[in-house]
């Protein structure tokens, strides 16, 4: 089957759920009216659907399975039938040519997206491994939660999986392998996020410049979802210098290289400076730090929690914005019908009285109230995905909510529906979920106070302090700085009406914030096992976050200074996107070639040519083996091809990924104290020992091929047929698997 005909095959399930879920949607995005959020669809489709067999099945009421799904879509389709009826006149309101534009803006990407990866889709290196075995490891789940597949016992995943789960669905739902599954999953991201993004900046467009013509609110929304999703950082400035080793940047000014004549041979050398480029060094830049964004996310295609959270944080983000025009748009209704009123309340300085009239309203209209409770819905979302996300987006809402209310009654109310909300949506995952925080670091603290220990959930550590240099911070986040210096300054001097205030509240909130989680790790960090690297997931989770906030803030800066006509900061702006612009014409090429080579979609194809007899024993275990029975595999560290049998097959071994495993499970003793364990099994004649370890972790399959051979060189495999039988060996006799009684 080409690669066309199955990515087509994925999109038809895609197109299927978001117009199964484009009434409860057109409901919700009721103020977006040039297209009623119809992008969102499909999110919401794959959210609602996914959370729902997910607390189902962790109930132990409703299996994991793919008659169910479908059970769970016939339901969800009623249900948007039945608001369907209640909501005729505005879902019939939507634009034909608009659903047109957009269908076909996310069919491109997604094609765009899975041609891409289809030039290198191998499932290796990096951290595949880990994101394939959760999936693998969810799509052999009856119930929830899923087994953690390295480190045997009946231990659940301690790491946050939803984001892994969503994409369980969606390959469970299609009935397309794993393995194909895993890049049309990415593909699917980068086209939910451009069709999501272009969605949300059109739609503030058609609020704040109702005349604007639609074929400039469409290039804006392609610019917006080339910014969010496929432009970097001012890094590539060093394009144009002589580049800098290891993770020893120079600033840029003292290693300019120019040409200082015009003969072809220098030119040629300045080429090849511009080739040498290494993408990755932008996400690397400030020592033991990472500060990566969506783009370079797509290109290494490791489907981790900030990347499956991608589509779910624009989809908040657009709730947020619907929330400040609702909000504006009641105060304007209440002020039109109290013109009298509000005269004298002026007259009187009685702004308190009158927030209140405006708080009255909303309460009355339900519209509050079941707004909090969405919101906890998505922060929990996002806690469950990438845990990080959870408190990030839950300030945020605060944020925006003190912006409308200010410390009045009916913002703690809201407060507390949020917090409600959120713990109860939460909890099927944070009943057996233990995150891996030991304590908020202060930076430099023991420094600063000549203070060492803890104090409450500070902690003041010896030697942990990293500070940023400014010019820096500025190679990283100048664009967006320099963005939001041309946005105070483009609306300082404007007439802003009534119904484009809530948009520049949004924009303002969008800088600020970002530029706040921006700042945060420069103070302080949350403290996992890293010693040198002691504040790099903080700054890379909260940065992640802060990038596409203000991507999405700096595509209407251009609009904006389009529109005022203002020639010199339009000159700056567009200098400066330049260097974040061409990105990705680095990133792509250096990571997938020359784009010439034939589409493939199969991620475990690599085995054939590194491990050939471990491809055979992999397609064996996936087509034989039901349920999760343990497998012994060869143990190794992180990073490596080691656990490649139980990332491939969702089966889980006796001891995986060292580092990894101590980061979910606080302890390195964790895989440690197994290691030693695993030698004996392979390695021991003592027969009683190894019946012994058998049983003690209920091992059913043991995997002798190339890894386990090399990895550990008294393998004494004639034994297990003493113990048991040989069920399967590869064509090339490397590769066997034992069945133990």
């Amino acid at each position: 089957m080409s690669w066309l005909v199955i990515s087509l095959q994925w999109y038809s399930y895609l197109f299927l759920l978001g117009l199964i879920f484009l009434p409860l949607t057109t409901k919700i995005f009721k103020k977006f009216s040039f297209d009623l959020g119809f992008p969102f669809s499909k999110t919401m489709a794959i959210i609602f659907t996914s959370y729902a067999v997910y607390f189902l099945s962790w109930l132990k009421i409703f299996s994991f399975s793919r008659q169910n799904l479908f059970f769970l879509l016939i339901i969800f389709t009623l249900i948007n039938l039945f608001i369907l009826k209640k909501n005729k006149k505005n879902f019939f309101s939507l634009k034909f040519s608009i659903l047109i534009i957009e269908e076909l803006l996310f069919l491109f990407s997604f094609l765009f997206w899975v041609f891409i990866r289809g030039q290198e889709p191998s499932i290796h290196n990096l951290e595949k491994f880990m994101d394939f075995g959760f999936i693998n490891s969810i799509l052999r789940s009856k119930f929830f939660p899923p087994l953690d597949i390295w480190y045997a016992g009946n231990y659940p995943i301690n790491y946050y999986y939803f984001g892994h789960l969503t994409g369980a669905f969606l390959i469970k739902l299609t009935g397309i392998i794993p393995a194909v599954g895993y890049n049309l999953i990415l593909a699917n991201i980068f086209a939910l996020a451009i069709t999501q993004v272009f969605s949300l900046t059109i739609n503030l467009l058609e609020i704040f410049e109702q005349k604007l013509k639609l074929s400039k609110k469409i290039v804006f929304g392609l610019f917006a979802a080339f910014l969010v999703n496929l432009s970097g950082n001012l890094h590539t400035i060093y394009i144009l210098t002589k580049g800098y080793h290891n993770e020893n940047p120079i600033p840029f000014w003292q290693i300019f290289s120019f040409c200082n004549s015009l003969f072809p041979s220098l030119c040629q050398k300045i080429g090849e400076t511009l080739i040498s480029y290494w993408y990755p060094d932008a996400t690397r830049f400030i020592p033991y730090t990472i500060h990566e964004f969506p783009s370079y996310s797509y290109v290494v295609a490791d489907l981790h929690g900030h990347v499956f959270d991608i589509p779910f944080v624009l989809l908040t983000l657009a709730i947020l914005l619907i929330f400040l025009i609702l909000s504006k748009e009641n105060q304007n209704s209440i002020i039109r019908q109290n013109q009298k009123s509000i005269r004298q309340l002026a007259d009187k300085n009685q702004n308190y009285n009158l927030k209140f009239k405006i708080i009255d309203f909303i309460i009355n209209s339900n519209f509050l109230f079941l707004s909090s409770i969405f919101l906890g819905f998505l922060i929990a979302i996002h806690y469950m995905t990438n845990a990080f996300d959870g408190p990030i987006y839950f300030l945020l809402s605060l944020i925006t909510l003190f912006l409308i209310f200010g410390f009045s009654e009916k913002f703690f109310h809201s407060l507390l529906m949020i917090v409600f909300s959120f713990i109860v949506f939460s909890y099927p995952f944070s009943s057996h979920f233990k995150p891996f925080v030991s304590g908020i670091g202060v930076n430099c603290g023991s420094e600063i106070f000549s203070y060492q220990g803890k104090l409450g959930p500070f902690l003041f550590e010896k030697g942990n302090c990293q500070t940023s240099p400014f010019w820096m911070l500025f190679v990283l986040w100048g664009f967006f700085w320099v963005s939001f210096l041309i946005f105070i300054l483009t609306i300082k001097k404007q007439k802003i009406n009534n119904y484009q205030l809530p948009i520049i509240n949004y924009l303002f909130i969008l800088f600020s914030f970002g530029t706040f989680l921006v700042i945060i790790p420069e103070f302080f960090y949350i403290k996992d096992i890293y010693p040198a690297h002691f504040r790099a997931n903080t700054m890379f989770k909260l940065g992640y976050q802060a990038f596409i906030m203000m991507s999405l803030a700096s595509a209407f800066v251009f609009f904006l200074i389009k529109k005022y006509q203002k020639t010199l900061l339009i000159i700056i702006y567009s200098l400066l996107f330049i260097f974040i612009f061409i990105y990705p014409f680095f990133a792509i090429p250096s990571y997938y070639g020359n784009l010439k080579k034939p589409v493939v979609l199969d991620g475990s194809l690599w085995l054939k040519d590194f491990y050939p007899e471990d491809k055979e024993i992999i397609d064996w275990l996936n087509k034989n083996i039901i349920n999760q029975p343990v497998i012994l595999e060869a143990q190794g560290n992180s990073y490596t091809d080691y656990e490649r049998i139980s990332a491939m097959t969702g089966l889980p071994t006796v001891a995986g990924w060292w580092v990894h495993e101590w980061l979910w499970r606080g302890s390195a003793n964790i895989v440690g104290e197994r290691i030693p364990e695993i030698v004996n099994l392979y390695e021991s004649s003592d027969l009683a020992l190894t019946k012994k370890l058998i049983k003690k972790y209920q091992i059913k399959y043991i995997i002798v091929s190339t890894l386990e051979r090399q990895k550990y060189q008294k393998l004494n495999e004639e034994k297990f047929l003493k113990i048991g039988k040989l069920i399967y060996q590869s064509t090339n006799k490397k590769g066997a698997i034992y069945q133990v009684n």
